[in-house]
């Protein structure tokens, strides 16, 4: 819950004491900013990228006076001073030069700079604080379809090298999603604004989608290992379906599909999407391996290319006792007499790396070879 400051209180104030309700923006006033809450006390309020407005927003794509609101008769009115990128309400372009009236709650971009409109009541119990989880929900939810919508996701990839030679030379990445929007940089911002919408599936889709459109042209064609959400293990068709589009795109990509081990819970459907795979040429993973109840059987009857061992496996495995360490001896030791390529995940030390090497890894993976990054 943020505290609204000192001249915001005292801009209220004044705004309260002329009208009856006070109207406020609540967004960012430029990228990378946390939400602000700011009370439309002048008249004409205008907003705009220049200085001497009474909201300046350091966007790129906002124009000089951007767009302007009033209050009349208690109610809010927006005005698009004819910007160059337009201003948006829930989604649609309003008509430049016209008033369009503004109910509370409603979602205004500015350009891209997105805000949430509150209106305070002047009589009401007020404590300077409002909810902030309100105002970032809100606005992560208009991003998000805006998002989905342009497909603003930027592919990063994480080296993965092989621990068996010496050299550590590079055998792959795995794609991981970041966002291009205010709001929803991080995958776990994009993930939890999907869920609110039960569009976990199509996001996770559009990730894959767009890292392997980029990552097929490296150079040299290493594996790229691509990510799936649990929900998709609910629909196997749909996630084979989208697995063979992928495959048709990819060309001749090395393609290894990742799926989260506590997901491995059906076995004939496992078998199902096995055959498919080989079937689309496509290599499987089983990821965070020991972060739960390890699937041992799974790994026989539906048997992956490669296991991922956790985090929270290899952590500090160099400073371990010999228990934690004999303990993963053993279980990289089966996956191997399994005919399983071992892969350490969150390697982050030289003596980590030396670790997982003495312990029979074949692959590593970690901010020590390699941390996210663009193409």
């Amino acid at each position: 819950m943020p505290t609204i400051d000192n001249l915001t209180l005292e801009r209220l104030r004044r705004s309260t004491a002329l009208v009856e309700d006070v109207w406020f923006l609540s967004g960012p006033t430029q990228p990378g900013e946390t939400i602000i809450h700011l009370p439309i006390d002048d008249e004409p309020y205008v907003i705009g990228r220049k200085p001497g407005v009474s909201l300046r927003l350091q966007f790129r794509t906002v124009s000089g006076q951007h767009a302007s609101l009033s209050v009349k008769e208690g109610g809010l009115w927006l005005t698009d001073l004819g910007s160059t990128n337009g201003t948006y309400i829930n989604g649609k372009r309003v008509v430049p030069k016209q008033p369009v009236k503004i109910g509370e709650e409603e979602l205004i971009h500015f350009a891209e700079a997105p805000f949430r409109v509150y209106r305070q009541s002047a009589t009401g119990a007020t404590n300077g604080t409002y909810a902030e989880n309100i105002c970032d929900q809100a606005l992560a939810l208009v991003q998000f379809d805006r998002l989905m919508a342009e497909r603003l996701v930027k592919p990063h990839f994480q080296t993965i090298v092989d621990l068996t030679t010496g050299t550590h030379e590079i055998i792959g990445h795995e794609i991981l999603g970041r966002g291009s929007v205010f709001g929803l940089e991080s995958v776990g911002a994009m993930f939890h604004a999907a869920e609110q919408l039960s569009l976990e599936v199509e996001l996770s889709r559009l990730l894959r989608w767009e890292g392997i459109r980029v990552g097929r042209d490296f150079p040299e064609g290493p594996q790229l290992f691509v990510n799936t959400h649990p929900k998709e293990m609910d629909d196997c068709a749909g996630l084979i379906e989208s697995l063979v589009q992928t495959r048709e795109m990819a060309g001749n990509a090395n393609i290894v599909l990742e799926i989260h081990e506590s997901t491995v819970t059906d076995r004939a459907v496992m078998k199902d999407l096995v055959a498919a795979l080989d079937e689309q040429d496509i290599k499987l993973a089983y990821d965070d391996f020991g972060s739960g109840q390890a699937r041992l059987a799974e790994l026989i009857e539906a048997r992956p290319h490669i296991v991922k061992f956790d985090i929270s496996l290899i952590r500090d495995i160099d400073t371990a006792d010999s228990c934690r360490r004999k303990m993963l001896s053993n279980l990289v030791n089966m996956v191997c007499d399994l005919d399983i390529m071992a892969l350490a995940e969150g390697v982050e030390t030289e003596a980590e790396s030396e670790t997982c090497t003495e312990l029979g890894f074949h692959l590593g993976q970690g901010y020590y070879y390699g941390r996210p990054a663009p193409a």
